[in-house]
């Protein structure tokens, strides 16, 4: 319709069918356009954004915001932390409250800052209401997916407060939302809890977007997300990677700190650990737990981190003829153009990960099935046909 001339739509709009309905059709048709505009126009300053701010040492957590005073900052944990930064930097005690402020970047011009604001602030939320975590638990494997009983989401909360107030209730909502199974040792008779994904993957995942999250004028819209699904846990950070990393980088090469003052910070009241251990770690207990190694996704406006809770599949799986007799079904069964999720249920998998790991894109590399948007292989409006 948008493609059409003046003339094509008012005869369109014309005939008998469309005389009722067509203006409000083609409004609601321009309101989508500008929006998926707006949204696009957003992502490339945001992505903009990061490059210039890389390029500029730009650090956004030493913005200030001007409507904040020292007044609305908890005194209490303000004291502590410069108490316990003069004992541990003697130099510090020769300074008083106002000038540790400035240097320690709590404050800038008696303003305070991002990273003051989100460490000691009473409720930063007051000053930046989107800033904080979101966290929904879907009865599915994707959004709009519900319940027996109709409800789209198993849980829903909002988490606010400062970075550490936002962590422990994070916290709180992952370990509410798991699956716990209780082992009992064979030989001993020792009980040992095992939670449906390791804790220590979900705490770095956690304090990583918290920390590393772009804290920029164009991203204060945007909370931190965290997803339950049946099959996988995801954790969306606003803002992609910064600098020069990239994902096949992580966990490898020294990263380049986006929120500097923040982090420092935050480890010292969350006893988060600022030495880029967080991707290691995450890896290794996912290994440990029998798990898939996490996946990190570095979308343009987001960082997303998945972790899925099945069983890791063998590197080098054993075809069998009754994987080859499943293969030659779902050829036939994808002559009509199929979804992921029609595919795991044509195969009677449990997961869409798993049907797309072990069927789906074998067949996709080997040239047998076909994608209908191959320009963006992870669409959700992805089909397959053979």
């Amino acid at each position: 319709f948008l493609s059409l001339s003046a003339q094509e739509k008012y005869e369109l709009l014309e005939t008998d069918s469309m005389k009722k309905r067509g203006l409000a059709f083609m409004d609601a048709l321009l309101k989508q356009k500008d929006r998926f505009e707006l949204n696009l126009e957003l992502n490339e300053k945001i992505a903009s954004r990061n490059s210039q701010a890389y390029r500029n040492h730009m650090h956004d957590d030493e913005r200030v915001i001007e409507r904040a005073t020292v007044d609305f900052l908890d005194k209490d944990l303000l004291n502590a932390f410069l108490t316990e930064r003069r004992i541990s930097r003697p130099q510090f005690a020769q300074m008083n409250d106002t000038q540790a402020m400035e240097m320690l970047s709590i404050t800038r011009n008696s303003v305070p800052t991002i990273a003051g604001l989100f460490n000691f602030c009473v409720y930063p939320q007051g000053f930046l209401p989107e800033l904080g975590i979101t966290g929904i638990v879907v009865p599915g494997t994707e959004i709009g997916d519900t319940a027996d009983s109709g409800a789209r989401f198993l849980d829903n909360k909002r988490m606010e407060g400062t970075i550490s107030n936002m962590f422990s209730e994070a916290m709180a909502f992952c370990m509410r939302n798991m699956k716990t199974a209780t082992i009992i040792d064979s030989e001993t008779g020792k009980r040992c809890d095992k939670t449906e994904y390791p804790v220590s993957a979900i705490r770095e995942a956690v304090l990583n977007a918290l920390i590393h999250r772009d804290y920029s004028i164009y991203t204060e819209g945007t909370p931190i997300q965290i997803d339950f699904f049946s099959d996988r846990l995801e954790i969306h950070s606003p803002g992609s990677l910064y600098g020069r990393m990239s994902v096949e980088d992580l966990g490898f090469a020294h990263p380049d700190a986006r929120n500097p003052v923040l982090a420092v910070m935050t480890e010292s009241l969350t006893d988060a650990e600022h030495r880029y251990s967080g991707i290691p770690t995450m890896r290794r207990a996912m290994q440990e737990a029998g798990l898939p190694a996490p996946v990190f996704i570095n979308r343009q406006n987001e960082f997303v981190v998945v972790l899925y809770n099945h069983p890791a599949e063998p590197e080098n799986p054993v075809i069998t003829s009754h994987t080859a007799d499943k293969t030659a079904a779902l050829l036939q069964f994808c002559r009509t153009p199929r979804t992921r999720k029609e595919i795991a249920d044509f195969l009677g998998i449990g997961t869409v990960y798993h049907a797309n790991k072990r069927y789906i894109q074998p067949l996709v590399e080997q040239g047998r099935l076909k994608l209908s948007i191959p320009d963006k292989p992870s669409s959700r409006r992805q089909t397959y046909t053979a």
